[in-house]
């Protein structure tokens, strides 16, 4: 398969705890992106991301997801390494991909389990993907990080954050036999502030990895598509973030923008950004056409 860009720097790991950023520009110049991490306030670095451009049967397919630890870096920086891996290889990846996501989430969260045996205590990780394919682009996501499009100039969530106190998950929780309560925030048995992550292998049977899809038409009306951890959303609104960024062509540059405003406005995590802009789109202007 092999990656089709050559501008892909994005280890989401931050050695030297310093903010890092890049992007780059698919090979068929349909998609620029741009990414930006930071550990913010935080002394330790939880989140990771993935910006990957890949070669599917001779399609080109935009790879991009935020994943935000807890309990430990390990299940996010698995989830990063091993997720689009397990999609791309699914034999339905183009006839049936969303169930093909359901499956990948499924297989990843399912390995990093067993992986986990040795482990005394548990790490999980939120996922915010999205998977263009032609002219469709596919969000899935699990947890708290937040995927937000801007079509025809306006904010939409095409996610949603999944916390316990939710009505359908508190009940599916409750059905399972767990509970929700308070403990400075609404918690899955008084540990857990998200109702769907991977890993977490003590609450699993409350705190599933099962992901909510939606789907788009990438048309002449989508601009572009903002992935971000929970860093950004505890301080920025979906609305806030969509006009900040509207006017910056450079998607790392946008990302960078979002990052920085986040930490200026006090959030008090890891804040990691990434930015897609929809090259097709009479809105984006010509000097974006790298």
């Amino acid at each position: 398969m092999g990656y089709l860009n050559s501008v892909l720097l994005a280890s989401g790991i931050q050695g030297d705890g310093s903010p890092v950023s890049g992007g780059g520009l698919s090979q068929n110049s349909k998609f620029s992106y741009g990414y930006a991490s930071s550990p913010g306030k935080r002394s330790s670095m939880e989140d990771f991301y993935e910006t990957r451009i890949d070669g599917v049967d001779g399609e080109i397919v935009g790879l991009f997801g935020v994943f935000d630890g807890h309990g430990g870096a390990r299940a996010a920086q698995y989830v990063k390494q091993n997720l689009f891996s397990n999609l791309i290889k699914h034999p339905k990846f183009f006839s049936d991909t969303k169930s093909a996501i359901v499956d990948a989430y499924s297989q990843t969260d399912s390995e990093f389990l067993k992986s986990e045996n040795n482990h005394g205590h548990d790490a999980g990780s939120t996922a915010s993907t999205a998977i263009l394919v032609g002219n469709r682009l596919l969000v899935a996501n699990v947890g708290d990080s937040r995927a937000v499009i801007c079509r025809a100039g306006n904010a939409i969530a095409v996610s949603r954050d999944h916390k316990p106190d939710q009505t359908d998950e508190r009940q599916r929780i409750e059905d399972a036999g767990g509970f929700v309560m308070w403990a400075g925030t609404w918690r899955v048995g008084g540990v857990l502030a998200v109702s769907r992550a991977f890993g977490d292998k003590l609450l699993k049977q409350y705190v599933v990895a099962d992901p909510e899809i939606q789907e788009e038409v990438v048309d002449g009306s989508l601009e572009f598509l903002i992935l971000a951890s929970d860093g950004l959303w505890d301080v920025v609104t979906n609305e806030e973030a969509v006009a900040m960024i509207k006017p910056i062509d450079d998607p790392e540059e946008a990302a960078k923008r979002l990052m920085q405003e986040a930490y200026q406005r006090g959030s008090a995590d890891n804040i990691t950004c990434v930015v897609v802009r929809f090259l097709s789109s009479p809105n984006n202007s010509s000097s974006e056409q790298k």
